[in-house]
């Protein structure tokens, strides 16, 4: 970054990309460095997906790949991993679906088997939809009704954005659960679960060869299905609501959230949104934990998200305040910062400090081979070229303090943001 540019050269990651002739992405990245292999499949599908009244169906699908296929039964799947000494999980966002395990080296096979036979075969049955719808209400009552300012950010979302397939959440109506028919399910299940829909990635010590010839023999026979109808999922530059009051019958304390509408995951501008967040709220150092939980010692808890999507994307600054607090004076600390920044932009120390965060954190990801599939996959899915991760960490060095400035005085430094009060049940 400029004046403090370290020179620091990162070897490039070893990557093969190509399709099976259903038009499954494979990924490889070979890395002998620790006898392990991680597989990540990503399915392109999330809750940007869902129509008014079928919302949750991305993330039912979570729960539903793991209630067994035409040659596992339910559960079976994490035991299989289990037992050989492997872990896994999968995971929902508004983008994408994604399943994936780490293993021994020599137990590649297995996780190509598994993936391969729910991809082909899972077992969607009245009983398996059932079951599974359960465990999503059940989980929505533990996470979201149940918690303390469990709905903020789904609330906030909603205030951020105004097009139905950004502003809903992702874990969905329980209402809509409940209207699913197993049909609905089968039909989701086919339009979305199909190889040409999905990207394999598979990093990790493995022998290229042997694992070209597994994915053929496991996936290359699954049937492709016509391609998921396009979505929109464009935005007016203006926030849906600029402020909402929300009564939190668990909240202990009073608490607020401020979101803001940004630009799409790989441009440039949300790179110097996602650095300036870096500035703001991530860690110890940054400006406003300094400010107001160790300096001020105003506030229980400081928390930040960058809401990175292809589409339209969001950042968004909060805090719980401790009793006492005056919640404005609190939210002028924020915007005095936002608007330093978007004046005077970063300091010299500061784009030092960045500059080794990237480095640190890019060198750290990089050690683990399931955090290299899920990065290649990504990009695959995301931007149709793995290789784009070898550009990252230069991509983010490159973005400049001015450019970090010019940003944060278009999208933060604004009026155009929402503000949600969260406010303890029965406080006027």
């Amino acid at each position: 970054m400029e004046n403090n540019r370290t020179n620091f050269d990162l070897p490039a990651m070893e990557i093969e990309q190509y399709s099976l002739d259903n038009g499954l992405r494979v990924v490889l990245n070979r890395d002998i460095s620790a006898p392990v292999v991680a597989v990540a499949v990503y399915y392109d599908v999330g809750s940007r997906n869902e129509r008014e009244g079928r919302t949750g169906f991305a993330h039912l699908f979570e729960h539903m790949m793991f209630q067994g296929s035409e040659n596992i039964k339910k559960a079976e799947h994490f035991q299989y991993i289990s037992k050989a000494g492997g872990t896994m999980n999968g995971t929902t966002s508004t983008e994408r679906t994604n399943y994936f395990e780490a293993l021994p080296a020599n137990q590649l096979p297995l996780a190509l088997w598994l993936e391969s036979d729910r991809m082909r075969s899972l077992a969607v049955t009245e009983e398996n939809l059932e079951n599974q719808r359960n465990a999503v209400q059940e989980e929505k009552r533990l996470n979201y009704d149940n918690q303390p300012y469990g709905e903020v950010f789904n609330t906030l979302n909603s205030l951020i954005y105004k097009n139905f397939a950004n502003a809903h959440s992702t874990i969905g109506s329980m209402a809509d659960l409940d209207d699913a028919t197993v049909e609905d399910v089968r039909e989701f299940f086919r339009i979305y679960y199909a190889p040409n829909n999905a990207v394999l990635a598979v990093s990790g010590s493995f022998d290229r060869d042997t694992a070209v010839e597994l994915i053929e023999k496991y996936f290359g026979s699954i049937e492709p299905q016509p391609k998921p109808a396009e979505i929109d999922v464009s935005e007016p530059p203006e926030v849906a609501e600029t402020y909402h009051r929300y009564e939190d019958k668990l909240a202990p304390f009073p608490a607020f959230i401020m979101g803001w509408k940004i630009p799409p995951r790989n441009t440039d501008e949300h790179k110097a949104l996602y650095l300036a967040g870096h500035l703001l709220f991530e860690g110890a150092s940054s400006r406003l934990y300094q400010k107001l939980v160790k300096g001020e010692e105003s506030i229980f808890q400081l928390f930040g998200i960058n809401d990175e999507r292809r589409g339209p994307s969001g950042i968004s600054i909060g805090a719980i305040p401790k009793p006492g607090q005056d919640l404005s004076k609190i939210r002028d600390v924020i915007m005095r910062e936002i608007k330093d920044i978007a004046e005077n932009g970063p300091t010299a120390e500061e784009m030092f400090k960045l500059e080794n965060q990237l480095i640190n954190q890019t060198v750290r990801s990089r050690q683990s081979a399931m955090a290299r599939a899920q990065m290649i996959a990504e990009y695959a899915l995301y931007d149709g070229d793995a290789e784009l991760v070898n550009n990252e960490l230069t991509e983010y060095l490159a973005i400049t303090s001015e450019q970090i400035r010019q940003a944060v005085d278009k999208y933060l430094n604004t009026e155009n943001r929402a503000l949600l009060d969260v406010v303890p049940a029965g406080v006027g």
